[in-house]
């Protein structure tokens, strides 16, 4: 007679075990994805030094002084007041040159974190989406150039217009007020190409974003204030007033979208 001692085969669960696993999935897709972004900079870096350096082929720091500085007075526009201030100031430019050159890579790592699971489809559109990202990118370059750093330079520094005071800013100062006027220009600039891209995956639609379009005003110039690297209201204006069209640019974009099966 055969024994009937068999017990049923029982699973237990292990969601505590499960939750573990999960988590370390998402740190190790996080260092991923910071190796490729840093890689990125570090790559844009190493351009960077090359455009900065003194005596070299391009002496950008030179570039950015003789284009904002006030060149009108008897004495130097720039002073340098501590001792390794030239070097940090130049090195500071060439790595915001780095983030400039990565920020495709950077916009695509961030939006493939944010967003996993990507189907083929959706992944192809990351990728189609590279080139427009630097495309809005360089565009807001340009505008920071030749609009908000003019602009906010000579407000800031012909804000008295006493001849009593002496305008001669610090170089680390005054490059750092330029390359993040710049970078902010350009980060603001990706909001359509992001906006298009998120409505694309379906974190967004249309209809949310035209609901939404009044708190996005006050959310704008809450950004544009915290973001302004100099605090005063003409650059916030020139901030937060591109950056609510760009907002209005993308929800038209947003229009455009196919919809998903």
């Amino acid at each position: 007679m055969i024994s009937q001692n068999t017990t049923p085969a029982t699973s237990t669960p292990a969601p505590e075990s499960e939750q573990a696993m999960t988590l370390i999935e998402h740190l190790v897709e996080l260092r991923t994805r910071l190796v490729r972004a840093g890689f990125g900079v570090l790559l844009g870096l190493i351009v960077g030094v090359v455009l900065v350096i003194p005596d070299g082929p391009v002496e950008l720091v030179d570039i950015i002084i003789k284009t904002f500085a006030p060149l009108d007075n008897p004495y130097p526009p720039i002073q340098a007041v501590t001792t390794p201030e030239q070097f940090s100031s130049f090195m500071g430019v060439a790595l915001t040159i780095g983030i400039i050159i990565a920020m495709p890579v950077l916009v695509y790592q961030l939006l493939a974190f944010i967003v996993p699971g990507l189907t083929d489809r959706e992944r192809k559109v990351l990728y189609i989406s590279i080139p427009f990202v630097t495309l809005f990118f360089l565009a807001g370059i340009v505008f920071g150039w030749f609009i908000t750093v003019p602009t906010a330079i000579r407000f800031l520094i012909g804000f008295s217009g006493s001849e009593l005071i002496q305008a001669q800013p610090t170089l680390s100062d005054f490059l750092s007020t330029i390359t993040t006027l710049l970078l902010v220009n350009g980060v603001v600039f990706e909001l359509p190409v992001i906006i298009y891209v998120l409505a694309f995956l379906g974190v967004v639609t249309t209809k949310q974003l035209g609901k939404y379009r009044r708190f996005a005003l006050v959310a704008v110039v809450i950004i544009a204030a915290v973001i302004t690297p100099t605090g005063d209201p003409i650059n916030l204006l020139l901030l937060a007033i591109p950056m609510y069209l760009l907002y209005e640019v993308g929800v038209i974009m947003s229009r455009f979208v196919p919809k998903r099966a």
